[in-house]
Order: C-alpha cells, then structure tokens, then sequence
C-alpha cells in the first residue's frame, strides 16, 4: 500500500458466517479526497472568528440572543480578572457549540453507517453541511449565523463514516499506515482551508454592491460559498467515485442505530481494550487541545509574534504534521507495532509540552512545537487503528464514531478553560498541565493489549 491510487482488498475483521471475502476496488486515494475537501471547508472560518464578532456587535449591537452571549461571556471573563480575553472567550463559546453538536451526532451517524453503508450517509451528511455553508452565506443576523454553525456540527460527524470506511478497504496489519493518511489529510486541509478564508473573505460582496444586504449577504459571504462550492464538488466526486466499502455481511449483523445520550454510547462499549484505547485517545486530545487553544497567544505575549508571524507558526504545525503522518509513520510501522509506536508518541508528546512551555527564544518555540507535534502525528493515526483492530467489523463506524465524539468534548471544553488558565495563571502552567495529561495518557496506555492481524 505505497500508492494512494491502489486498490485495497476487503479484508473483515472478525470472520463472519458464511460471508466470502470481498474485493473492493475503492482506494484509499478517493477516501483522502473526500476527507480534504470536506475538511477544507470545515475549517476555512477558523480565521475569521474575531471580525465575525465585530461585525455581527456592529450590525445588531448587544440585543438578542447576541447581547446574552456576549454578556454571559464578559461576566465570566471579569470573574477570572481577564476582562482582555472577553473576545476570545466568545469565540471558544461559539466553537463548543459546534464541537457539543459533533460529540452528539458522531456516534450516531457511524452506527447508521454500520447498518445501512457508507456512502449512503456520507452523500446525506455531505449534502447537510452543504445546505449549513448556503445559510451561512445568507446570514444577514447572528441568530441565523449560530443556526449555520449548530447545522453544520450536526452533520459533520461525518469523518467518522469516512474513517470506518478506511477500515472496511485496509488489511488488519495495514490499518493504523492507513489511518496515518487519514491524518495527512486532515493535516492538510486544516492548512489549505483558513489560507482560503483568508484570502476569500477579502472580497466582500456587501461592500460592493450594498443592495445584496437585504437578502442576508455579509462580509463572510465568499468564504461561505466557497465551502458550499467544495461540499457541491464532494457530493460530485463521492457520486461518481465513492462505492461501497461496507459488505452486506457486516450490515446484516450490525445494531440498529439510534440518536442517543453520547455519554450511554461511550459507557456502552463492550471490550475493555477499546474504551481503555478511547481513554487515552481522550486524555490525549485535552491536552492538545489546550496547546491548539493558547500557542499563538504565548507566541504573542513571549515573543511579539505578529499575526503573519503567528500564521507561520501553525503552517509549520501543519506541515510537521503531514511530513509525520504521510512519511514518516508510514517507514515506521515497518520495524515497530502500533502499540510502541503510540508509546514513541507520547513520549515525545511529553517532552515536547516542557518544551514549549519553557521556550526562552523562538527557534526553542519551534523546536517544541516540531516535537509536539511529531507525537501527535504518531498517537493519532496509533490509537484509531488499535481501537479499529480492537473493534468487529460489524461496528466499526459506531466505535470509531466514539471516538471522533470523545475528540469533539475535548474541543468543546478545552479551549475555554485553557484560555482560562493561561490568562489566569500563565502560559506555563497550561503546558506544563499538558505534559502532565500526556504522562498520564501513557500509564493508561501500558495496559492495552496487543491486537490481534
């Protein structure tokens, strides 16, 4: 599996009764192309979240559901004496609401994706947060913009689909080489995606032709319909090159999936080895989370990073991280198995967070986040093809869909009270909190067992 481009056998992971083995032409090079595209769009509003809030304060000032907000927001940030990162804090409000949703729905759209096939929900999913981008391009008021956002995380629980479809094409043994691209991609279009914002949300139709303003276009319109043209592109390409990857076996046997309570799917998972793989995963992501949430801020108060230089700073986290992912964990699965190469992860993870945190000078800074990241890009794509090998092939999407959830709750919590922290009690408290978290992550990790090829 050197190539992008070329078929993977089919290959289950529990025997299934009187179930042949299948071969299936999908490549996992249509798989990352669905995931890059969708994953640009997600994230081309990272950028614009503090003139969003400008403009919305500007058009409605602080009535409505936006004067509560930011209300709420303000007081909680003068209770803590960071009255200065009020902005920020709303911001990370309005980012947990997307993350809550896509906690809610991602095991859920994996289950139906168990029962019913992947590329049936994918097309749905793909098609909702399509339809989120279109009312984001019409929001002429904030209640119809927050509307755009909580559609979108509904829907976006989707990478879960697309991951449980990397496992339904990939060899056991090839499964976290797999999972590594899937992380390239998402390393990829979280680059490509605020780039485009940043440079779509230049032209600003409102501006240009003033009458457009009483149909809801805004100054974020471009990059909106730009993330509506990609979703149109997927649907396109998903149609055309995206067949089934899940065998009528696999569906036969699966559970039928409901919307439920998130925490119930996380509790109810049966074998201890993959919630024992969820937990660390988890315990993982709060800490790196926390990292994502404040590092231009240490760069800003450290070093005066200036917003080109901070934009540098996270192309090279995205870079690092789809060199690691795309290259280097692929040579490295060769000689190790996934269970050491979570454990090198860590490892780094954890030195990397000191690191960071006690960056006296830039190319220190660098250093840190190059092997902060380096861990991340290893405990990754490790920990979601153990909890896939750990998993029947009749649940793969409901288990990896946990797992997609427990990294949104991370995203909906850790921001705001990272935030918190730093401004609280400095940057070197959050990471030196994370490598904390990290340290513990790999204790929880010495008792996974070793899967099953």
């Amino acid at each position: 599996m050197d190539s992008l481009s070329s078929p993977i056998p089919f290959v289950s992971n529990t025997a299934l009764p009187n179930a042949a083995v299948p071969v299936r032409p999908l490549s996992l090079g249509v798989i990352f192309l669905t995931l890059y595209i969708d994953l640009i769009g997600f994230s081309i509003g990272f950028p614009l979240g503090p003139d969003l809030l400008d403009h919305y304060l500007k058009l409605e000032g602080r009535t409505g559901a936006l004067g509560w907000m930011v209300g709420q927001t303000d007081a909680l940030a003068h209770a803590f004496g960071i009255g200065n990162y009020a902005p920020v804090l709303f911001g990370g409000v309005i980012a947990s609401v997307f993350s809550v949703l896509q906690f809610v729905f991602a095991p859920f759209w994996g289950a139906l994706s168990d029962r019913r096939g992947r590329r049936g929900i994918l097309l749905f999913t793909v098609a909702g947060t399509g339809f989120s981008y279109l009312l984001w391009v019409f929001s002429g008021s904030f209640w119809l913009f927050l509307l755009s956002r909580v559609v979108s995380g509904a829907f976006s629980g989707n990478l879960s689909v697309a991951t449980a479809a990397v496992a339904d094409v990939t060899s056991r043994s090839e499964r976290a080489k797999a999972m590594g691209l899937v992380g390239a991609a998402f390393g990829l279009g979280l680059v490509t995606g605020p780039i485009l914002g940043a440079l779509t949300v230049q032209l600003n139709l409102a501006a240009r032709w003033p009458e457009l303003a009483r149909y809801g276009i805004n100054p974020f319109s471009v990059p909106a319909l730009l993330a509506f043209g990609l979703c149109l592109v997927n649907l396109v390409w998903i149609t055309a090159r995206f067949r089934e990857t899940l065998s009528p076996e696999a569906k036969a046997v699966s559970r039928e999936p409901r919307l439920r309570n998130p925490i119930r799917a996380i509790l109810g998972l049966e074998d201890p080895a993959v919630r024992r793989a969820n937990l660390v995963a988890f315990v993982f992501a709060v800490a790196f989370v926390a990292m994502e949430a404040t590092l231009t801020f240490l760069a800003t108060q450290r070093f005066g990073y200036t917003a080109r230089e901070n934009g540098y700073l996270l192309g090279f986290l995205g870079l690092s991280a789809i060199v690691t992912q795309g290259l280097i964990l692929r040579k490295l699965l060769k000689v190790v198995d996934e269970l050491r190469v979570l454990n090198i992860g860590l490892v780094a993870a954890v030195f990397g967070f000191l690191a960071v945190g006690a960056a006296a000078t830039p190319w220190q800074l660098y250093a840190g986040v190059g092997l902060l990241v380096f861990g991340s890009s290893l405990v990754n794509p490790s920990t979601t093809g153990l909890i896939s090998l750990y998993a029947s092939a009749a649940e793969q999407g409901r288990v990896l869909g946990v797992f997609r959830s427990l990294g949104s709750l991370a995203r909906a919590i850790t921001p705001v009270v990272a935030g918190v922290v730093f401004w609280a009690c400095g940057s070197a408290t959050v990471f030196v909190t994370g490598a904390g978290f990290v340290l513990a992550a790999l204790v929880l990790s010495a008792s996974l067992p070793k899967p099953k090829k």
